[in-house]
């Protein structure tokens, strides 16, 4: 009596199923925690030697010089990176509220808060505009000479 072929399609990965979500989870969530380190670090940090720099701050130049030293820590923290900044709107929300739920200060100085507002935008734009045209005169780039 003859024993009937194997049927290989059994065993393969059935196209219909779905990808498992645990695989791109676990990467994420650790990714996280080394930037949530990062800034606890830098947190401590300036804390503990009454630094004035902010401990965010801190922690994200602890971060930088990790990346420097460990490129693969740079590429493996890279997607996670971008899909927080995709969804960086939604960390504005409780600003957001902040600010209604403190509406009364903005009615008694509504006007200052306005001024400091355009005058600390208006700042940062030249700050960045003056470090490009610097750092373009510094790495020789040819927009600068123009």
């Amino acid at each position: 009596m003859a024993v009937p072929p194997a049927r290989p399609f059994l065993s393969r990965r059935r196209p219909y199923a779905a990808p498992s979500r645990t695989r791109k989870a676990k990467p994420m969530i650790l990714n996280i925690a080394v930037i949530l380190s990062a800034q606890l670090v830098g947190e401590v940090l300036a804390r503990l030697l009454a630094l004035p720099i902010p401990g965010p701050v801190i922690g994200m130049a602890l971060l930088l010089a990790g990346f420097m030293a460990s490129p693969g820590l740079a590429e493996r923290i890279l997607p996670t990176s971008q899909g927080i900044l995709a969804h960086l709107s939604l960390l504005f929300v409780p600003a957001g509220v902040g600010v209604i739920s403190h509406a009364e200060a903005l009615g008694t100085s509504g006007l200052a808060l306005m001024a400091a507002l355009v005058g600390s935008t208006l700042l940062a734009l030249i700050a960045g505009a003056l470090t490009f045209v610097a750092l373009a005169r510094l790495t020789g780039s040819q927009e600068a000479e123009e």
